[in-house]
């Protein structure tokens, strides 16, 4: 057995601990630790989730972009369970980061929903995300080909990506620019290490996550597989 199988095997004694551990200090740390900020207020404290958010979105998209590749190269539909399990945990944070930005930004911006360009690329990709689920579900699990051309999809769906993180700067939005660029001039101490606790937490959450529905997702195709042959059985 190879080093990363037996890390792999691992992840259900690491990653639960781990991630509410994690989980349990980004909460002590947005409502207590961190200050209130003087101009927003307390809904400035949906940073702590909004961000991360953000992140989990990135990561859950670049492993569906990874395993369509090998889905592809492989034919191998292990890949697939890996693909699927990573766009429904993309779907998740990708709206957690619309929701928590909607509340964030009724009190600064005065609305819930501005057409601005980070706001609206997140949105297509989320849309993205919920029509490959919806592809994949309306074809079974151990479909080859669908999980073919639903790979294809994904691959030219995961370009959306580059498009949202450079939407601020390529056009003039009502959304900051990135504040981890811009960490130590523009937050306390305080703030930015909650923001890092917070991050930290929420990405094992995600991968914690991924983990969980692939493996849901190869259980499904195992049963598949055994009905088949049980079929191929009586039928003989």
């Amino acid at each position: 057995m190879s080093a990363a199988q037996r890390l792999y095997r691992l992840r259900w004694v690491v990653l639960p601990p781990l991630t509410g551990i994690g989980i349990l200090a980004m909460l002590v740390g947005a409502v207590v630790a961190a200050p209130r900020e003087l101009v927003e207020g307390d809904v400035q404290r949906l940073m702590y989730i909004h961000i991360p958010s953000a992140f989990a979105m990135y990561l859950a998209v670049a492993v569906l972009f990874a395993a369509s590749i090998m889905v592809l190269w492989k034919r191998d539909m292990r890949w697939d369970a890996a693909a699927r399990g990573a766009a429904g945990v993309g779907v998740l944070f990708s709206g957690f980061a619309l929701a928590t930005g909607s509340l964030w930004g009724k009190p600064t911006w005065g609305v819930y929903w501005q057409w601005d360009a980070r706001l609206t690329s997140t949105l297509v990709l989320f849309l993205i995300l919920i029509a490959y689920l919806l592809a994949r579900t309306v074809s079974d699990p151990d479909d080859e080909q669908s999980a073919r051309y639903s790979a294809v999809y994904a691959i030219v769906g995961s370009l959306d990506v580059p498009l949202i993180m450079m939407s601020v700067r390529w056009w003039r939005t009502l959304h900051p620019q990135p504040i981890v660029a811009r960490l130590d001039p523009q937050l306390p101490g305080s703030m930015g290490l909650v923001l890092l606790i917070s991050t930290i937490a929420i990405l094992l959450l995600t991968v914690w996550l991924i983990a969980l529905r692939t493996d849901t997702e190869r259980l499904g195709q195992r049963l598949l597989g055994l009905r088949a042959a049980v079929d191929r059985r009586e039928e003989a």
